[in-house]
């Protein structure tokens, strides 16, 4: 928001919790509060910490009503109430915006662009903000099911066949949302779920035939990015889809873990990796 020059001040937080106002609608009951932790171009930390409930002072207002909005000049403006005035006044903001961060129709916290002089913020300005207000959005999607598959993959282990596809398919999934987390810590962490599924795959799978002698089953990071995707049954187009990857890159990979684990069909390769403790 800040490099397009149009909104030298941002700042903003996110609603403790996983859940949120609903979108659409103002909230009739229960009051939400979300407390501002980001603050970029600000002047003084008058702003850090503070607690904002809903439907008070501008980002109340936008998450009570799950929708953009802005005053040309946050002091005198008649269309807000004025609980935060003093720590306002004292970072010096006059034309003030406010957007809804809506995860799943759930609104999960409150951006704000700011300046110190009062002008009526237009609509490249608000432009600015929506689009960082999406890719917030999008960041917070993925974690969130990061996170719902990372619950998943911790639960105690079954033999139960049935539930081993599920198993694979949350494994499947893990890896490939593994690769756009920018949290490398969680990145981690989700890396981690899968080695521990696929070790205790192995373990149900008498079907798969040993690995041929002296096939090597050290696959690279992306060699079972895609190995995991086509054990789902996707194609190279889909998984390249799936991975953010090049059709021509994904044959690429597939042939090097075949070549690995001295495969030579995609089924004897998924088997192999299977059978090897490299997939569930």
């Amino acid at each position: 928001m800040r490099r397009s020059g149009l909104l030298p001040v941002a700042f903003g937080g996110l609603l403790a919790g996983a859940g949120g106002a609903p979108a659409g609608r103002p909230v009739a009951q229960g009051v939400r509060r979300f407390r501002i932790t980001e603050l970029s171009g600000t002047a003084t930390e008058s702003l850090r910490g503070l607690g904002i409930a809903t439907g008070t002072g501008l980002g109340g207002k936008a998450l009570a009503m799950s929708r953009p909005c802005a005053v040309t000049d946050y002091s005198s403006a008649r269309t807000i109430s004025h609980e935060y005035d003093a720590a306002v006044a004292v970072e010096g903001l006059r034309s003030v915006l406010a957007v809804p961060v809506v995860v799943h129709r759930r609104v999960r916290g409150v951006l704000y662009g700011a300046l110190r002089q009062p002008f009526a913020l237009g609509d490249r300005a608000l432009n600015v903000a929506i689009d960082a207000v999406r890719e917030l959005e999008q960041a917070l999607a993925v974690r969130d099911e990061a996170q719902r598959l990372l619950s998943f993959a911790q639960a105690p282990l079954t033999g139960d066949p049935r539930a081993w596809e599920e198993v694979r398919a949350a494994h499947t999934e893990l890896r490939a949302l593994a690769v756009r987390i920018p949290d490398a810590h969680l990145r981690q962490e989700l890396l981690a779920a899968c080695a521990r599924l696929a070790s205790a795959g192995a373990a149900i799978a008498p079907e798969a035939p040993p690995l041929r002698p002296g096939a090597s089953a050290q696959l690279t990071p992306r060699e079972l990015d895609v190995l995991s995707a086509i054990a789902s049954g996707a194609t190279n187009a889909v998984a390249a889809a799936r991975l953010r990857l090049r059709p021509e890159t994904v044959k690429s990979y597939l042939r090097s873990a075949m070549r690995k684990l001295g495969a030579h069909t995609r089924l004897e390769a998924v088997v192999a990796a299977r059978r090897a403790g490299l997939l569930p």
